[in-house]
């Protein structure tokens, strides 16, 4: 996925929708940039969909490269949620975020 999609979610204050490891994932964008890693990567609050993880809702750093079939939907963010912190460690250059 490119990251000027998860960019267009935070900009117009959409839901974006993924599929990501064969889950159907409703999330708020709050940041997208590299990890230390050097992976594009997105800080999301997870609204609904599967998580291998198990856990449904909740905050989210996703790979941009394992997310496919971005969908930025008519649904409005409620981003930022609480406990997002601009200028997230996770990442070490970030590109976009609320």
């Amino acid at each position: 996925m490119s990251p000027d999609v998860a960019c267009e979610a935070i900009r117009s204050a959409k839901i974006l929708e993924v599929r990501y490891d064969a889950f159907v994932r409703a999330l708020e964008v709050h940041a997208v940039g590299y990890s230390k890693q050097n992976n594009l990567v997105m800080r999301a609050w997870q609204l609904s969909g599967g998580s291998a993880g198990g856990e449904q809702v909740g905050w989210k750093l996703l790979r941009l490269d394992r997310a496919e079939a971005p969908s930025v939907t008519d649904k409005n963010s409620s981003a930022p949620r609480q406990g997002f912190n601009r200028g997230d460690p996770a990442m070490v250059r970030i590109i976009c975020e609320v």
